[in-house]
């Protein structure tokens, strides 16, 4: 009798696993932002649909004494997206809000994370 539970309890977790869908731990969409590329231009990078709850420091801006930080960050998902000023989401931070959050060049950034 107990077997037979656990075997029904495994089964309906297993059905819930595979029945939750992959968007759940994603921001559908859009992050964009300018970095300044070693040549001195300015360039535009756009990450699409990025992991929730991750810190992502912006490759292009990671290094803070060799590289100027990113600037007018564009949140077009689904999420809200906290950049901050500093590599590996730390130093300060500011809140864009889903689908039409966004900056301009003075919102310095190195890092984002979304929830």
């Amino acid at each position: 009798m107990r077997l037979r539970h656990s075997l029904a309890a495994a089964a309906g977790a297993a059905v819930l696993i595979l029945t939750v869908p992959g968007s759940a731990y994603a921001a559908e969409g859009d992050f964009s932002y300018t970095y300044i590329d070693s040549s001195g231009d300015e360039e535009q990078a756009t990450l699409h649909d990025p992991a929730n709850g991750e810190c992502i420091t912006l490759a292009e801006a990671a290094q803070e004494y060799t590289q100027p930080p990113a600037h007018s960050p564009r949140n077009r998902t689904d999420a809200f997206a906290t950049v901050f000023t500093n590599a590996d989401c730390s130093g300060d931070n500011f809140m864009l809000r889903p689908s039409t959050g966004g900056a301009g060049e003075r919102l310095q950034l190195r890092s984002v994370v979304f929830s």
